[in-house]
Formats: structure tokens, C-alpha cells, sequence
């Protein structure tokens, strides 16, 4: 285990920003930082990072915590595993003690497949730099395709010697297991259980994570034996999902930023070459059809995707259904389509730099001219093939998100294929609504009938009511949060004299001296925390429960102290000055508080009405009446002191 002194240290040191930003693309806004969830699709930002809280928060699905939790969540680390990362980040040194048999057994399976693929990456740029086979074929391949040694070494390109067992036998030499090599798709099993290389005789272009780590890697032969697949890819793992990947990301997620845009290519090759020639801002799709998850992690970086197409008419249309997945995200889309036939790999190198420079510049198309021209061409003058050129392009058109870009598009697609723009509208808003009308009357959608529904048993009514009394317990340990170690001023005792003392210390002991207990269980242990530490005479702020060990209780802090909300600056050039909880903390808290007394005793006189029903006797009765009737009264003045006309 870290030892705690280390864990503070790294806490202390992850900056929240930082530890984002390097996932989110993240822009300013008021006080806060904003951008788009990378934990659930959404095409508006409402993942907002509180840079002086030390926490994030989307307010579209929930997710909420602090740097660590992020990492956690983001690449599906441990707690152990996320503090490492953070530690390795800020160079903080992590001094360990003994972790336990379980610890290590949880985190064992992916920690095994990172450590192997990390291994192995070093074996294969080791064959291609220091041995003679890795020289001769390999990096003579790699220098033919005029990459320099600074751009072998940032892809940590590599070789695989073209032997059935070199690298297995070098990885069972360094302690790595025959279950370890074919989970990592390193090794392939035969039926028979005899195993071998996997990538043997290819040059390596390892694959890697966002945050850096490899996760895969692709191999190309350089033989040119039909019968073999050019290009290699690992399986599926735990860690490697194909879908899910986009080759040269972690190398150029800051320079999509800074720049706004990102340039699509399809295969290593091409990406790499564009990366020397300083167009940073690049990935590949490696060689896979463009997928929806591809296309998020882009958008999760910018809004604006250029796709380079090379020269190949087939190529191209078979691509097409691509736009259409990236306009279904609300990116916005261009394309450059390179002189026959040329890839951007032959492209760049054929060309000056200047030249290529201009035209990347000059080239890009938006969607509709680029697939218009396209198609076109096919149709001449045939009017049939024409109307289905102008149906396919309005069902693009259909798929955009966006009212003011969809209405944009429409007008260019009127001018451009001369029909009415009333009739695209009304193409496009029929496609639209057949859409929507297949969304709401899907069969694997039950609709249930309320009217059928069997009346709650008494243990889902005490579920029910214990939910929506909640809501008062959360209210509580919310201004605990914002609030308790700030000092107030708090009129007491029976000469009502004014006495400063901790807004913590105040509820805690407004809570204790009615012998109230919280129902949920999250809240009564938070209570409990807040109990002992002020008898210890420490008052615990909000770092002490956003960077807590306990999981529920950071994530609930970081949701209680998140807004979605900043007052504008404006306000105040405006000398706007609105009334806010903090004006008045005291009077804040004890509005809370008599809420919640309130509702307690609400709950109470509902438990005596219940009662009433089964007594047994007179005696109960008058008994249960006498006290409903103290408890009336409490009501009615706590009602009278929140300002609330009950009629009773």
C-alpha cells in the first residue's frame, strides 16, 4: 500500500485541470472550467471542473469527484493504480508498504496485460534498433520511408523477428506465463496448445491510450505473400477495444486543441508521416471503419474533424456512411480529397512542404459540395440517378443535430442542386419524423399501463417514504459541506446572547440535543465524522471529504458543493448584487434545519395515525392523541417561525 503521507502528498499536488485536460478539452467559464462529458454522449458541454474546489462534476450524468476518482473512472483504475498514475505525473516518489493478497489479485489482470504490452514494446524497438535483422529489414524499411530517428523513437516503432517462438521464448525467460501472452494476443494458441509469435517477421507500431500506455499494437509484413494480411492488429483485451481507439491520439490530443481541428487519416502510415511533416494535429482510424466511439473521442478535443480521402473513387463512396456517423455527433465536417493516386503518406513526401501546406489550406470541402460533386459524376444526366443523388445528400442533411447548421446545409443544397428549399425542408423534416416515430414506437420499449399497476406493499411504501425524507437529511449534510468550518454567529441561550462558534459544531449539536438520528446510513456516518473530529477540536472542510478514502463520501461531497451556476461579472458592472445564501449563513442553516424538524415531526404524527388505527384500547388511545397533539403544536410553531400559512 502507499503510505498516507504520500497520498496526501499526491492529493495535495494533483492539479484538477491538469489531470482533465489531458481527456477533456476543457474552456473557461466564470470561475469554472467547461466541456464535453467524457463518461456519457452529450452534444451540449455540462461537465464543469471547479478548479478552487478540486473537483468535477457533470451535470448531465451525475459523475463527480476528484483527480484521482477521475483517473479511476476515466481508465478504469484502481484506487492504488490512479494514485500511481498521479504520483508518476507529478514525479512525487510513492514510498509502499505490503500491499495484501486481494489488493494485488484486484488489480492483477490488467496490471499484467499493461506490464506485458510495456515489455514487449521495449523488446520489439530493441530488435529493430540493436540487432541485425531488426537494421537490416526493419529500420531500413522505416528510414526508406523517410522517417527520422526522432519520429521512431516518439511512436516507439519496433520489429519482430520473423521466428515462431523468439519473443515467447524471451518473455517466459523474464517470468511472463503462457496465460499472460495469449490473453495479450501477443502469442496465438493452436488447438493443439502449441502457441507462436503472433507478429513475426513485421515492423511494430505499438498502440496507446490516452494517457500514454500501450494497450495494442500493429504490425506490417513486408513480404509480399498474398496469403497474409498486410496489416496486423492485436485481438480484443481488457484493455484494448478497437472500437474504442484511435491511433496517434496521445500524441496529438494537445495540438487538436490549440488548433481547434482535427485531421482523420486511415492508417499508421499516413498519420505518422502527417505528424513529422508538423501536422500534429492527426489520427488514424488504423485501418477500421469509422466508428461512433472514434468520432466522440475526437469531439472530445474539438468540434471540427477534416477527413483526407486519397485519390480512390471506390474508396471514397464506400466511406461515405463515415460523414454521416460525424454529422450524427454535431461535429462539423470537412473534406480533402488528394490528386489520384495519392495518399497523404505519398502525398507529402511527393510534394514541398509549402505546396502541401497550401493545400490543406485551400482544399478542404464542406459535405454537401464534396458528396454532391461525388455523386454527380455518376449520375450525369440521368434524371432518376440524379433525384437519388439529391435523397442521399438530403438524408445526410437529416442527421445533423443542429437547427441552424441543419438550415445552413438545406440552403446550400437548394442553390446547389437547384431544388426548392421548401421541398428539402420538407424531405428532411419527413425523414425527421420518421425517425422520431420509429424511436417512441419501438417494440423493445414496454409501456406500462399505471392503471394495471398493484397498489405498493407496506415494505416498498417505507422505501418510498424513506426516499423523499431524504431530501431533508441531504440538505443537511449539504450546508455541512459548504459551510461547517466557517465561524458564525449564532444568538443562544435564554438571554439570547450572541456567540460565535462553527457552523458544524452549531448543527451537530441543534441535531444531538433532540436525539435526532438520520435515516441513511451515508449521512448518519458523515454525521458521525463531523462528532468526532469536533471532539478531537478539528473541523473538517470540504478537502477533508472531496479527497476522503471512503468513495461515497467524496463523490457525495463533490456532488453537494458543485453549482452548475456563476453569477456573471456583468452583474456587478451592472451593480446588480442579488440576494445569496452566503449573505446570511446563520439564518441559511437554521431555515434548513427547521425544515428538516418539520418534516421529522410530519413523519411522526404519520407513524401516530397508523397506530391509532390498530389501538387496542382507549388508554392507547388518548395516550397517542396527547402526544399528536404536542407534536401538532411543535409543528405549528416551527411552521409559523419558516413563514410558512398552514391550515391545520
Amino acid at each position: 500500500m502507499i503510505k498516507q503521507e504520500t497520498i496526501q502528498a499526491i492529493l495535495d499536488t494533483a492539479n484538477i485541470e491538469e489531470v482533465v485536460g489531458d481527456f477533456v478539452s476543457l474552456k473557461k467559464r466564470g470561475a469554472n472550467l467547461i466541456g464535453l462529458c467524457p463518461f456519457h454522449n452529450e452534444k451540449t458541454p455540462s461537465f464543469t471542473v471547479s478548479p478552487a474546489k478540486g473537483i468535477y462534476k457533470c451535470f448531465g450524468c451525475g459523475k463527480a469527484g476528484n483527480a484521482v476518482h477521475f483517473i479511476m473512472e476515466h481508465e478504469h483504475y484502481s484506487y492504488y493504480d490512479a494514485l500511481k498514475y498521479l504520483a508518476a505525473k507529478y514525479k512525487i516518489p510513492v514510498i509502499e508498504t505490503e500491499r495484501t493478497p486481494e489488493e494485488i489479485q484486484l488489480d492483477n489482470d490488467k496490471d499484467r496485460l499493461f506490464n506485458i504490452n510495456a515489455f514487449v514494446q521495449k523488446y520489439f524497438t530493441d530488435n529493430l534498433l540493436n540487432t541485425e535483422a531488426g537494421q537490416a529489414i526493419g529500420l531500413s524499411y522505416f528510414k526508406k520511408r523517410g522517417f527520422n530517428d526522432a519520429t521512431i523513437n516518439t511512436f516507439q516503432l519496433g520489429y519482430s523477428i520473423d521466428s515462431f517462438n523468439a519473443l515467447i521464448d524471451y518473455c517466459h525467460k523474464n517470468g511472463y506465463k503462457d496465460d499472460i501472452l495469449a490473453k495479450s494476443g501477443l502469442a496465438v494458441v493452436h488447438d493443439d496448445g502449441k502457441m507462436f509469435d503472433r507478429f513475426r517477421g513485421r515492423v511494430m507500431f505499438p498502440i496507446h491510450n490516452l494517457t500514454g500506455r500501450v494497450i495494442g499494437f500493429g504490425g506490417r509484413i513486408l513480404t509480399s505473400d498474398k496469403n497474409t494480411a498486410k496489416y496486423l492488429n492485436s485481438p480484443e483485451s481488457d484493455i484494448y477495444h478497437k472500437s474504442d481507439t484511435l491511433y496517434g491520439i496521445y500524441l496529438a490530443k494537445n495540438s487538436i486543441v490549440s488548433k481547434n481541428f482535427c485531421y482523420l487519416v486511415e492508417g499508421y502510415m499516413d498519420m505518422i508521416t502527417m505528424y513529422q511533416a508538423g501536422f500534429t494535429n492527426v489520427v488514424a482510424s488504423s485501418g477500421t471503419s469509422l466508428t461512433t466511439n472514434q468520432i466522440r473521442l475526437i469531439k472530445r478535443f474539438t468540434n471540427n474533424i477534416t477527413i483526407i480521402y486519397d485519390g480512390d473513387a471506390a474508396g471514397i463512396k464506400a466511406s461515405l456512411r463515415g460523414i454521416d456517423m460525424v454529422l450524427s455527433e454535431g461535429l462539423n465536417v470537412k473534406i480533402i480529397l488528394l490528386p489520384e493516386p495519392e495518399d497523404p503518406d505519398s502525398f507529402i513526401k511527393n510534394n514541398r512542404t509549402s505546396d502541401v501546406i497550401d493545400y490543406f489550406e485551400n482544399k478542404p470541402r464542406d459535405f454537401i459540395r464534396f458528396k454532391t460533386e461525388l455523386l454527380l459524376n455518376d449520375a450525369k444526366d440521368d434524371p432518376i440517378k440524379k433525384a437519388e443523388v439529391i435523397k442521399d445528400i438530403i438524408a445526410s442533411i437529416a442527421v445533423i443535430p443542429d437547427e441552424i447548421y441543419r438550415a445552413m446545409y438545406i440552403k446550400e443544397c437548394s442553390d446547389l442542386l437547384g431544388v426548392k428549399e421548401q421541398s428539402v425542408i420538407f424531405e428532411v423534416n419527413k425523414i425527421i419524423r420518421k425517425k422520431l416515430g420509429k424511436k417512441y414506437n419501438d417494440p423493445d420499449i414496454e409501456v406500462h399501463d399505471n392503471s394495471t399497476q398493484q397498489p405498493l406493499t407496506q415494505e416498498e411504501q417505507d422505501i418510498e417514504k424513506n426516499n423523499s425524507f431524504d431530501i431533508y437529511e441531504r440538505a443537511i449534510i449539504e450546508k455541512l459541506f459548504l459551510y461547517g468550518d466557517i465561524q458564525s454567529n449564532y444568538n443562544l441561550g435564554a438571554e439570547n446572547e450572541a456567540q460565535t462558534l462553527s457552523n458544524a459544531e452549531f448543527i451537530i449539536n441543534e441535531l444531538d440535543a433532540e436525539g435526532i438520528e438520520f435515516n441513511n446510513q451515508l449521512y448518519s456516518r458523515i454525521l458521525n465524522i463531523y462528532r468526532d473530529n469536533l471532539h478531537n477540536g478539528f473541523i473538517p472542510g470540504q478537502r477533508y471529504f472531496i479527497n476522503n478514502a471512503d468513495r461515497e463520501i467524496s463523490t457525495l461531497a463533490a456532488n453537494l458543493i458543485s453549482t452548475p451556476y456563476s453569477l456573471s461579472e456583468k452583474w456587478k458592472e451592472n451593480h446588480i448584487f442579488p440576494r445569496m445564501e452566503t449573505d446570511d449563513i446563520p439564518s441559511t442553516i437554521i431555515k434548513t434545519l427547521l425544515s428538516f424538524k418539520s418534516a421529522f415531526i410530519k413523519r411522526l404524527r404519520a407513524e401516530i395515525q397508523e397506530k391509532l388505527k390498530n389501538a387496542e384500547d382507549s388508554k392507547e388511545m388518548e395516550d397517542l392523541l396527547e402526544t399528536d397533539k404536542q407534536y401538532k403544536q411543535v409543528e405549528i410553531n416551527i411552521d409559523s417561525l419558516l413563514n410558512r400559512t398552514i391550515s391545520y
